[in-house]
């Protein structure tokens, strides 16, 4: 008996482990996507969920019923190399306008768990057309059935909105295209990870209108002011914020540097306590934490938790990327955008039959342009107001060693 208690005690906490990854890489996790995934996640439902909020102060919400597990993470960093995307063709980012319609469409959604493209549409207009700050949703423009679009496209890949009848894209081009919608109105609202619902800010009233300040949806109470060191507050809430606020960054970011940590986060580091908490916190997620003089770095030894893969051959911006990072390296100082780009020349010029959707006017720019991109978002260079990119203290794990040969 004790050795199949062993056993199960041994596969409980790989379970448990597994799931945390599962949710850091996909805060949405849903049983249509990921079966097997949402059902670890379901079965250690609460472990996974003490976890999260005793380590990150992030809650989780499971609903075996809906089929989705919701990893609420909020942060008062957002990330702009991972915004919304396109599902279609470019998969090119959200601009300024579709993040408007999603709002709006994510509002008008919740008025009932069924409905039509084109009586949505209707109420979208109506009620962009009420808000003075909002330019009005015109269905008769193609581009503006396009932003509508990807909206709802976006919306049906989260499983928030289901088409049971017709195709979402033919709207594009025939306004009067019918399809018809099943509305998780759940699942909808708990797409907003914000502790303090937008309804909840009011703006200034005076004569002239200034939009309420975002990052007031991301304040949580239980921390006091806690994050300002002069602040006077209880040892527990600093405390607490320490705790969640390193784990946050280390299990959050690619590489965390301690340049951009503050005081009291690198003396939580380097506290006995604040290290035993971090690391065991680290271990029970099945991670390994690497420290170095300038920063840390969780590493999952089985890619789970992670979104973005490097290194890794499966985009040509990757490869570029690889091949930039051996410029960057060279020098100590920020590298111009213009080196980069004779560098992505070069690769370009050397594999003619590589990389064809660069090998076009403007190529090299585009190409130059996306591989840096990928750098900036697993940590591993910056890029400067003026345009230069600067190589990062992680980048030195993937420097081309240079071995001379011995003279003979």
């Amino acid at each position: 008996m004790s050795n199949l208690a062993n056993q199960l005690a041994k596969q409980e906490v790989e379970e448990v482990a597994r799931g945390v990854r599962l949710l850091l890489a996909q805060p949405l996790l849903t049983a249509e996507a990921d079966e097997d995934g949402f059902d670890l996640v379901r079965r250690r439902r609460d472990p996974i969920v003490k976890w999260f909020e005793y380590y990150c102060g992030w809650r989780v919400a499971v609903e075996p019923r809906f089929g989705y597990a919701r990893l609420v993470k909020v942060t008062n960093r957002p990330d702009p190399t991972r915004p919304a995307r396109r599902l279609r063709s470019s998969r090119a980012p959200f601009d300024r306008r579709r993040y408007t319609l999603l709002c709006v469409v994510a509002a008008e959604l919740l008025a009932g768990p069924v409905t039509t493209i084109g009586l949505l549409a209707d109420r979208v207009v109506q009620a962009s057309a009420a808000d003075a700050e909002v330019r009005t949703f015109d269905p008769t423009r193609r581009d503006e059935r396009s932003a509508y679009v990807d909206v709802l496209k976006w919306l049906e890949r989260t499983g928030a909105v289901r088409s049971m009848d017709g195709t979402t894209d033919n709207y594009v081009d025939h306004a009067d295209a019918k399809v018809l919608y099943q509305v998780d109105t759940t699942l909808l609202v708990g797409l907003l990870a914000a502790p303090v619902p937008p309804s909840r800010l009011d703006p200034p009233r005076d004569q002239q209108y200034q939009p309420p300040d975002v990052a007031h949806l991301v304040v949580e109470r239980r921390y006091g002011d806690a994050a300002d060191p002069a602040a006077v507050v209880s040892d527990t809430q600093r405390n607490l914020w320490l705790r969640h606020s390193v784990m946050r960054r280390l299990m959050d970011d690619p590489v965390v540097y301690r340049m951009d940590l503050t005081v009291g986060q690198l003396g939580y580091l380097a506290s006995p306590t604040g290290r035993r908490v971090i690391r065991q916190g680290v271990q029970q997620a099945g991670c390994v934490l690497e420290e170095r003089t300038e920063g840390y770095l969780v590493i999952d030894p089985d890619g789970i938790a992670t979104d973005i893969k490097f290194p890794d051959d499966g985009t040509h911006a990757k490869v570029a990327a690889l091949h930039l990072l051996d410029r960057l390296t060279e020098s100590a100082t920020p590298v111009h955008n213009s080196e980069l780009v004779r560098a992505a020349e070069e690769l370009l010029g050397r594999f003619r039959s590589w990389a064809k959707a660069y090998q076009s006017d403007g190529g090299a720019e585009r190409l130059a342009d996306d591989g840096i991109t990928t750098l900036c978002a697993v940590g591993l260079a910056q890029r400067h107001a003026d345009g230069a990119v600067l190589a990062l203290p992680a980048a030195a794990r993937y420097a081309v060693e240079r071995v001379e040969e011995a003279p003979a």
